[in-house]
């Protein structure tokens, strides 16, 4: 990976509260939900990372945490700050390093950061959790990575074929993000993200996929509530349908 000789910054701009806890306020395009695959795709966006990596990118995120008795702005503003320097030298994909499970995280992924509240510290442990946390959210994306080309479906597919792998897919990976996240708090944002990720991994652009995904769940997903597997079938199939005009068979 080529490193750029300054760690840069990413211009400010407003964002709506409800990105509050699992996104960035400094720039639309740093909002984990709204990260199209192709900016998270590992395949694409190689990662370097050594004992003196960490220690230099630890060492500059420590001297940025906010004094102790700080108030919540300064932490939120904190995450964003180290949102951006992340971002800057990284790469986009970043950007769901704070992804976290729960309501305080916004219904993510990621269980070493929890929110600006709790998270923020002193600056060595401060630190030492936004690494782990950005770490944990790599991890993340190369397993979807390798997730999504274990289930596509295979080149010169037919319709019946490819309906079938659809929902197979859609199955699989609701209820991986369901085990990843105990269907707590805002759960069904990072599913519908996985889910739209995956389809614009088999050659769907972005905004197809998101209006399929949309039409497949249909708000049927809440907080604190595990789907059925029946409503997860069901969520799979109608995308299934919806993309190929095709039930997919059952005794595949």
């Amino acid at each position: 990976m080529t490193k750029p000789s300054a760690l840069g910054t990413i211009g400010r701009s407003s964002c709506p509260d409800r990105f509050r806890r699992n996104a960035t306020a400094i720039d639309y395009a740093l909002a984990p939900g709204w990260l199209p695959w192709p900016a998270a795709d590992p395949d694409l966006h190689p990662f370097e990372w050594d004992e003196s990596e960490e220690s230099r990118i630890g060492g500059v995120i420590a001297s940025m945490v906010p004094p102790a008795g700080a108030g919540w702005q300064e932490r939120y503003r904190f995450t964003d700050e180290v949102t951006a320097l992340l971002a800057a030298r990284y790469g986009r994909w970043v950007c769901g390093w704070h992804w976290a499970v729960g309501e305080g995280g916004g219904g993510g992924v990621v269980i070493s950061w929890c929110c600006a509240s709790h998270s923020v510290r002193e600056p060595e442990a401060t630190a030492a959790r936004v690494i782990a946390s950005l770490l944990e959210w790599r991890d993340w994306l190369e397993e979807l990575a390798e997730r999504f080309a274990r289930l596509a479906p295979p080149a010169g597919a037919d319709a019946e074929d490819r309906s079938w792998h659809l929902e197979r897919a859609a199955v699989r990976l609701v209820t991986v993000v369901v085990d990843r996240t105990g269907a707590e708090c805002g759960w069904y944002g990072l599913c519908h993200t996985v889910l739209a990720w995956f389809l614009t991994s088999t050659g769907m652009s972005p905004e197809a996929a998101k209006v399929a995904v949309d039409a497949a769940i249909g708000g049927r997903f809440r907080s604190w509530t595990e789907p059925s597997r029946t409503l997860i079938d069901t969520v799979g199939d109608d995308l299934a349908v919806r993309l190929t005009g095709e039930h997919p068979y059952r005794d595949h």
